[in-house]
């Protein structure tokens, strides 16, 4: 015989895991958000519904809501909703968020004047990094990352910084966060970079992303570990304002500029 409980979550649709209330409708929006945020490009209602397992019917209101309320939009030129920057602009809202960036970008200003080329600030969020600031090459010429744009954080050079400065308390929670969609041998591979990373106190390699530019990372560092990593995406031109161990020297120190305004 089936208890309340169980009939509340057949009515609903979905199973009981113990919650005392529940917001159907919330969810769904919420499952929207997260699926955009997860799949890195734009979805249509169709393929929303079959990552999620609803029908389209079930979406169909939910999208529209969200697309009025400015949560996500039309992606230009392509087919589907993407997310838009509100989320990221409701987190940036935070204190510690505007701490952050208040601390960096002056530092991050001063360095692309002094290296020629452009630098970003990035955060972790959940599984992913996020690009939270950047600034553009005073140059003609450069290659930067828009701000908002997010990576797993398994595949990005800020996540192995991130992670190997971390506690190894921290570092614990971060590991059973990534296991849940990964691979045993693929999170241990990561695990080892990052100690490697740590040790150096960089990350310096090719992007896997875009040909001919060399990731350059570094960590900021808080009081109880990396908050952030400041990044230059490297490019080689002629002339060169600065060789890529010049450029190594002044992210270690703009870093240690803005840990020590964010750490008083």
């Amino acid at each position: 015989m089936a208890t309340g409980k169980q009939k509340l979550a057949a009515a609903d649709g979905t199973e009981d895991d113990g919650r005392k209330y529940r917001a159907p409708a919330l969810e769904k929006g919420l499952d929207v958000l997260e699926l955009l945020a997860a799949q890195g490009g734009p979805l249509t209602t169709s393929q929303m519904a079959a990552h999620l397992g609803r029908s389209v019917s079930e979406l169909f209101r939910m999208v529209l809501a969200l697309e009025y309320r400015g949560y996500i939009a039309l992606a230009e030129g392509r087919e589907g909703y993407e997310l838009t920057n509100k989320l990221f602009a409701l987190g940036m809202a935070q204190t510690a968020n505007r701490t952050l960036l208040d601390a960096a970008l002056p530092v991050m200003n001063e360095l692309t004047r002094n290296i020629g080329q452009s630098c970003h600030l990035a955060v972790p969020s959940g599984d992913q990094v996020v690009v939270v600031a950047r600034i553009e090459s005073p140059r003609d010429l450069g290659f930067s990352v828009r701000v908002g744009y997010r990576r797993p954080l398994l595949d990005a050079a800020s996540g192995l910084v991130l992670f190997g400065h971390q506690s190894e308390a921290e570092q614990a929670v971060w590991r059973e966060r990534l296991s849940a969609n990964q691979s045993p041998e693929r999170l241990e591979s990561f695990v080892a970079k990052a100690e490697a990373a740590a040790q150096e106190g960089l990350v310096r390699s090719p992007s896997n992303f875009v040909d001919g530019v060399t990731d350059l990372c570094v960590p900021v560092l808080g009081a109880q570990g990396a908050v952030a990593t400041l990044n230059v995406p490297f490019i080689i031109s002629s002339p060169l304002p600065a060789s890529v161990e010049e450029v190594i020297e002044r992210l270690h120190e703009a870093s240690a500029r803005i840990a020590e305004q964010l750490n008083g």
